[in-house]
């Protein structure tokens, strides 16, 4: 409105209203005819003639003041030069641009009645009647309800109307001196109405902006649709003010007091919002706990080719989506017992949760987000794709992909915000795969929080979600197989076929590391894999299997992962030496080999890089137990068939250096046997029976009653427990660290004595043939030409052909036989004190892990108990058995 219409009444009011009549002609500023219009065409009314005549009386006044002044002063005026009249006083009415907020007013906002010219401002209250005070004030009033000034009613001083601080607060406003006492005091309560429309009028164009999300829009449609009520009412008041001749300010207070009250209401909503907005000062210092959010926000807007000005990159947290709700449930539960409240803070709640209704739904029963302004509680990171599944050990895509803004949670999502996650992510997945149609448009869906069916509408959505993804799993993906599949590749179960592949690849694997040809092994394990008369034969995924080689060794690895520990906030992380790990010098094909498996989306969910790394770390930990028992069963071999070994020789101390050499070996053959026997048939496989009693269960439960809208009903026997994707996820990450943490790869104290025991067996099956030697040197039956009595004439053919291709070779590779010149004596006092180190270390190191595993099982993991019971045959009769020394914990002899 122009400032025409803010200092004066339009021309039908003065003429209905005979009291205020010649006061409207006084202070009309646009229309200065006006002022000097006939009395005469006033209506006869109440007080019409003491107005007219107050007004002759002023005229006369300064006519006879004017006439008194002396001579002298009429002189000097004429003397002056005539100055010019002052310039019009002509506001106009200018168009402000566009913002983001398309319904917001352009309309430039009028200047302020104390720039006007003196000569416009309106007659003293003090100079006017009770009834013409109250009909000036009433007709103010119905100005100042609308947010404009009066003539007697105006801003305060320290109000600018320009500044939008001062209007989001709503203006205070002062009354001209002079009006009756009481009149004052009524008018002053109904002041504060009008600053609460003024303050919601400004409130709804600066939320109604783009960035402050579809929640504050659908709230500030809602404000609007009041504040339209309230100028229909402020009409209606006017009518019946200028049509009603004993309409009074009490009647016009009695008319207001609801709509007062539902205004003020509104104002608290409003400036709490602002508040938390940083619109308005806040006396409370509240952080920001989502500044990721605004992080993240900027570099997907980056990503998708915005710029970085100052309207994208928001420095402060803006009160949007669930907080916006969340607000409004609590007003509404502190003020639930006003009836006028309650109704209307619910009609707020209920318009503006539909757009955040209509996210939820769209999350529930298509699995998409839709929500441009990061307002609804699942937050989105479009930057992880599944495409990184196939190299992610974090398992970002389920983890990270999805997740719950704790902040913005409205009340009424805060008991089931996981279940809306997990319901979106499964049905997301399904819809990834093609398995639901986005274009079919939701029926019969809540809108708003206080539909009966709100959490019915969330635990169905929940329910067919779960068991759409769990049926894609398990039947169209099928799970099951495939993880009988990765338990022959990685749990050697059958090992037949590995067996037969290690045999055709030993050639390949006793190189070093560096310089195996990964592309032979692969061709030799896709031929033995395709071998008939085994099961893997059958499998159908054995495509997927690939053999690759690690350089850093399993107990490098293993103990990088069970040293990691957490860190407190704001700590710095600490890098550990071993950062980054350095592949074994002396490793070789066989101490580096495992395999990997390709697993497609959506199965790579639950057989993710995370749990195929540790199928990884079981398998090679199996291997080396297998390639050391294959190493001692060759030393055994060895013993058994050579003739240095067999032969019965006349020394007898050289046949009991033999016996304990056997012992030794045979002690560590059960060692390895045990203990392998352990992971596989006491860990492994009790562990592998309970994860498949669990598929088998979930399984029944999709088998169950399907119902119209595709979920399934659980049979009453799988009832008990409710499985879910997640769950099921779970189960399968328990069942690896179960494995990895009873078969002894978590505890870093048994890594390391494991670790010694096993460089023992190996170097002790490593140096079998030159023990053969050593002891061929030792015998003087078999150090001459002639033969021994206790031997055949083959065994002696026989013995002289590999003596000869022996001694041929070393003068081949230029070895001298300086040590042949030895002293009997001391070459068997050597080759006792070898064994006798091997036999201590050995048996000194095993009965540190029995200690070890009796404490463990009393601790941790009681399963270790049979461990312990069977690796204490092997102990059995030495000089350390039984003994629990605790400083031995630590220093392990050499090998």
């Amino acid at each position: 409105m122009g400032s025409s219409a803010t200092l004066a009444p339009t021309q039908s009011t003065s003429q209905t209203r005979p009291t205020s009549r010649t006061l409207v002609n006084d202070r009309r500023p646009a229309k200065v005819q006006v002022t000097t219009r006939d009395p005469t065409m006033a209506r006869s009314g109440r007080n019409a003639d003491p107005l007219s005549a107050g007004s002759d009386t002023l005229k006369s006044r300064s006519r006879n003041v004017e006439s008194r002044r002396p001579g002298g002063d009429s002189r000097a005026a004429e003397q002056q030069p005539q100055q010019p009249p002052p310039a019009p006083w002509e506001p106009a009415a200018t168009l402000l641009p566009h913002t983001s907020a398309p319904l917001a007013s352009r309309v430039s906002i009028p200047p302020v009645a104390s720039s006007a010219p003196q000569t416009l401002q309106p007659r003293p209250l003090a100079e006017l009647s009770l009834n013409a005070q109250e009909a000036a004030v009433i007709e103010d009033l119905l100005f100042v309800f609308m947010g404009f000034e009066g003539q007697y009613i105006r801003f305060a001083k320290g109000y600018n109307p320009y500044e939008e601080r001062d209007r989001l607060s709503g203006p205070q406003w002062r009354i001209l001196s002079g009006l009756d006492p009481s009149l004052l005091d009524l008018t002053q309560s109904m002041l504060r109405m009008a600053s609460h429309y003024t303050a919601l009028e400004t409130f709804v164009d600066v939320q109604s902006r783009e960035e402050f999300g579809a929640v504050n829009h659908a709230l500030c449609a809602s404000i609007r649709r009041y504040l339209q009520e309230y100028l229909v009412m402020v009409v209606q008041l006017e009518t019946q003010f200028l049509n009603d001749k004993n309409f009074t300010l009490q009647q016009l207070n009695v008319h207001i007091l609801p709509s007062s009250h539902l205004m003020a209401h509104m104002y608290g909503l409003a400036l709490e919002l602002l508040k938390r907005n940083a619109l308005l000062d806040d006396d409370s210092d509240e952080s920001s706990d989502s500044s990721d959010d605004d992080f993240d926000h900027i570099i997907e807007q980056l990503r998708d080719g915005g710029d970085l000005v100052p309207g994208n990159m928001t420095g402060k947290k803006i009160c949007k989506g669930g907080v916006v709700l969340g607000l409004i449930t609590k007003r509404l539960e502190s003020l639930s017992g006003d009836p006028s409240a309650r109704v209307l803070l619910t009609t707020l709640l209920r318009d503006a949760s539909r757009p955040y209704m209509a996210m939820l739904n769209e999350w529930l029963h298509h699995g998409s987000t839709n929500d441009p302004h990061s307002e609804f509680l699942i937050k989105e990171q479009k930057s992880i794709r599944r495409e990184r599944l196939e190299q992610d050990y974090t398992d970002e895509y389920w983890e990270r992909r999805y997740t719950i803004r704790d902040h913005d949670v409205p009340p009424q999502l805060e008991a089931v915000k996981d279940k809306v996650l997990l319901a979106g992510k499964y049905l997301n997945v399904v819809r990834e795969c093609g398995g639901v149609d986005v274009s079919r448009k939701m029926q019969d869906v809540p809108n708003s929080f206080d539909d009966n069916r709100f959490l019915e509408n969330i635990s169905s959505a929940y329910a067919h979600a779960n068991g759409s993804l769990m049926q894609l799993l398990l039947t169209t993906h099928e799970l099951p197989a495939r993880l009988r599949s990765l338990k022959h590749y990685f749990f050697l179960d059958p090992s037949d076929y590995f067996n037969y592949f290690l045999e055709l690849g030993t050639s390949e694997l006793r190189k070093p590391v560096k310089v195996v040809n990964t592309g032979k092994l692969q061709s030799l394990l896709d031929l033995v894999l395709r071998q008939p008369g085994s099961i893997v034969c059958l499998d159908k995924f054995k495509e997927d299997v690939k053999v690759e080689m690690n350089e850093i060794t399993l107990l490098k690895s293993l103990q990088r992962v069970v040293n990691i520990t957490g860190i407190e906030q704001g700590e710095a992380l600490q890098l550990t030496s071993n950062q980054p790990l350095e592949g074994d010098k002396n490793a070789t094909g066989f101490t580096s080999l495992q395999l990997d498996y390709t697993v497609p989306f959506p199965v790579s969910l639950v057989i993710s890089r995370k749990t195929i790394w540790r199928y990884q770390a079981l398998f090679r930990y199996l291997l080396s137990l297998r390639y050391l028992e294959t190493q001692l069963s060759v030393t055994w071999y060895t013993h058994a068939s050579g003739t240095a070994w067999t032969h019965r020789s006349s020394n007898r101390m050289l046949e009991t250096w033999k016996r304990r050499v056997w012992t030794l070996r045979a002690r560590m053959l059960v060692f390895v046997q045990q203990l392998l026997y352990f992971c596989t048939a006491e860990v492994i496989e009790p562990n592998w029976q309970k994860l498949m009693n669990t598929l088998r269960e979930i399984e029944n439960n999709c088998a169950g009653v399907t119902t119209q809208d595709g979920t399934s009903t659980p049979r009453a026997s799988s009832a008990k427990k409710p499985h879910t994707v997640d769950g099921l996820m779970q189960e399968h990450v328990d069942f690896l660290d179960t494995c990895l943490k009873e078969c002894m790869l978590t505890n870093s104290k048994l890594l390391r004595i494991h670790s010694k025991l096993m460089q023992t067996c190996s170097v002790f099956a490593t140096y079998t043939n030159w023990l053969s030697r050593e002891l061929e040197k030792s015998d003087p039956d078999l150090t001459g030409n002639t033969k021994p009595p206790n031997m055949t004439d083959d065994q002696w053919r026989h013995f002289l052909v590999i003596r000869g291709q022996r001694q041929q070779q070393q003068s081949k590779d230029g070895d001298t036989n300086m040590e042949n010149d030895k002293n009997p004596e001391a070459r068997m006092n050597e080759l006792f004190e070898v064994i006798r180190k091997w036999e201590s270390n050995f048996s000194r190191h095993l009965q540190i892990l029995l200690d070890a595993l009796n404490h463990y099982a009393a601790t941790e993991t009681v399963v270790l108990l049979s461990l312990c019971a069977r690796l204490s045959t092997a102990n059995q009769g030495t000089e350390y058995a039984g003994l629990r020394s605790e400083e031995d914990g630590g220093h392990g002899g050499g090998s």
